[in-house]
């Protein structure tokens, strides 16, 4: 075995068995592998999904941008030409008619996520349940999955942070973007974006034929962004 790879597991054993690091002075990060209750495993029996009925997301709304910002301290301390945004309005132009939409854009969480097949390290991950998300023990900032993703979902953090949120780790030199709000769902709660949408937006277990957001996926036509890809991503849209 190489050195490269005990180092991997070295630090992929002390994430999980330490869940809160100090990698620098004054810098603590904390595992989001483990965000599930003791006792409640993460399970591949549930895939958490969202569905987006653009038809109702009006355009110059930004509701659900600014419900993520604030739940993860996205403008903290930080310069607004180089703030992530870990989902962003986006508007999109059918050539042949001239119909115009607006759209959220965020990780799509893919089932086959070209972020993980790229990553050096195994910081890029997913869980069973679906949710995709970076983990900053072991991001050594190459931005190879940036690169990879054809969503321009993923954030590269720039500058010091200050004043984090123990719920969303984050921390200079590492890649970031759009966790579900992982935290709450592992608490039964919804993802920021969707509770401040209200409208538009439905998010729940897409495997589960009785949840809401699969009843409605079974009764409306919605498109996969990049299908072509064949990612299977766990964000829908209705209306495009």
């Amino acid at each position: 075995m190489s050195p490269t790879q005990n180092r991997r597991d070295f630090l992929k054993k002390t994430a999980t068995v330490a869940g809160l690091t100090t990698v620098a002075p004054g810098m603590l990060f904390y595992s989001v592998s483990q965000a599930k209750p003791d006792g409640e495993a993460v399970t591949s029996k549930v895939r958490w999904g969202m569905l987006i009925d653009t038809t109702k997301c009006a355009d110059g709304c930004n509701d659900c941008v600014n419900a993520c910002t604030k739940e993860h301290g996205l403008n903290d301390n930080v310069r607004a030409e180089i703030a992530p945004q870990w989902i962003r309005k986006v508007g999109l132009r059918d050539k042949q008619t001239g119909k115009e939409t607006t759209l959220p854009m965020l990780c799509q969480h893919c089932e086959h996520p070209p972020c993980v097949d790229v990553c050096p390290t195994g910081a890029s991950f997913k869980r069973a349940d679906g949710i995709v998300l970076v983990d900053k023990h072991t991001c050594i900032g190459c931005r190879y999955c940036m690169m990879a993703c054809p969503y321009k979902a993923r954030s590269f953090v720039h500058e010091n942070l200050e004043n984090q949120k123990p719920h969303s780790p984050r921390g200079k030199g590492t890649v970031e973007s759009c966790t579900f709000c992982v935290h709450k769902v592992d608490k039964g709660e919804k993802p920021a974006c969707v509770e401040a949408c209200g409208k538009a937006m439905i998010f729940g277990d897409i495997k589960d034929p009785e949840s809401e957001i699969s009843k409605k996926l079974a009764e409306v036509s919605s498109t996969a962004l990049r299908a072509d890809m064949k990612l299977n991503p766990g964000v829908r849209y209705q209306g495009i």
